[in-house]
């Protein structure tokens, strides 16, 4: 018997379902026991139930192909094959709330990738280098759901992931004002150029919701826990444009910043290169050794030469410089369906069995 936490995937035939698939190949600390999905799929094996539909650029696991798909309705079921779970399913909002909490109620825990419950004021949202701090929430929410081990924690939203680091780096400059456009890849949509021949030679200058979170989910990040849940920040402020562009994987933003103390450009470049936290200092299997990288090249960074910086866990930042409205403006590129998605709910529930929430059942 493996000494290795057994995982679950909720969704697990979907893009993200996949991505978790592919990520937790070999992983040290985790081994996928169980995959789940809507009731069409169950039964199936989840090389059956996946069809043609594998998306990710590596084979589909041997581990995976002969496992049985159950049924993610299933709660009590799924739940006693595992000792966590990974959360990506496609559901309505409320569906998901409830059923991520079912999952809680079992003494199981869920490291969701959805949007749920990213505003439920006792369930954290969490960039491990950014808010670690925020899992302390985690018991407030058990209080309430009446659980010893089983809770829901969350990752924001891919969009912020290639600037809410690079502005944390800062901090201490007082960003106060902030303009941002992103450029985001249709996998972000859980689509390929296959599912979307519209996208090719094309940019759609609307997704929906994307704004709303683009310009709130930074300021959670950087909120504080008062009474038993998650205060938002109230600066800087925000505002952007998402834009769906025709690229497969890396969401790009183009940034403004104003800051109560303005910096040089060398102070900026110097705290992004040396910006750590938590995963660095835990040395935890998934984390960037460098987290942000800065490129000097007026051209960089560029979605071909550095969507897998760090195995697309990094971000990498280039075309710094002085505005003539704003203090400064940069580029900043980060892998959507790693850091922004899976790979960054790895990292979470990472970090939680570090510091003692997630341990075998």
């Amino acid at each position: 018997m493996s000494d290795k936490l057994r995982v679950g995937i909720l969704g697990a035939t979907g893009m993200v379902g996949q991505r978790f698939i592919s990520l937790l190949e070999e992983h040290p600390w985790f081994e996928v026991v169980t995959v789940a999905a809507s009731a069409r799929s169950a039964g199936k094996t989840y090389e059956e139930a996946v069809g043609g539909r594998w998306k990710m650029d590596t084979p589909m696991p041997e581990a995976v192909k002969k496992l049985v798909v159950m049924n993610v309705n299933e709660v009590e079921k799924v739940a006693a094959s595992v000792d966590f779970v990974f959360s990506a399913v496609d559901m309505s909002k409320d569906e998901i709330k409830a059923i991520e909490e079912a999952y809680a109620k079992t003494e199981t825990p869920v490291v969701s990738n959805n949007s749920a419950h990213r505003w439920t004021p006792d369930v954290p949202m969490v960039v491990p280098e950014i808010n670690p701090e925020h899992f302390e929430v985690i018991e407030f929410q058990k209080k309430r759901l009446g659980t010893q081990k089983g809770f829901v924690a969350v990752k924001p939203n891919c969009s912020i992931q290639s600037y809410a680091p690079v502005l944390t780096a800062w901090k201490e400059f007082e960003p106060v004002e902030v303009v941002a456009t992103t450029y985001q890849a249709i996998s972000g949509a859980g689509k390929t150029f296959k599912d979307w021949p519209e996208m090719v030679e094309n940019i759609i200058p609307y997704i929906g919701g994307e704004e709303e979170k683009s310009e709130q989910e930074p300021l959670r990040l950087w909120g504080k826990v008062e009474d038993g849940v998650i205060k938002k920040a109230a600066l800087p402020v925000i505002t952007c444009q998402c834009i769906r562009v025709p690229v497969l994987n890396g969401h790009t933003a183009a940034v403004f910043v104003k800051f109560n103390k303005k910096p040089s450009k060398e102070e900026l470049i110097d705290r992004l290169v040396n910006f750590k936290g938590v995963p660095q200092e835990l040395d935890l299997p998934s984390a960037p050794k460098q987290f942000i990288q800065y490129l000097e090249e007026d051209n960089r960074p560029q979605v071909k030469a550095d969507v897998d910086y760090e195995k697309g866990m990094g971000v990498s930042v280039g075309r710094l410089r002085e505005d003539t409205v704003y203090d400064f403006k940069f580029v900043g590129l980060s892998h959507n369906t790693v850091r922004g998605a899976a790979g960054g709910a790895v990292l979470c529930a990472e970090t939680l069995k570090a510091k003692g929430y997630i341990t075998a059942k």
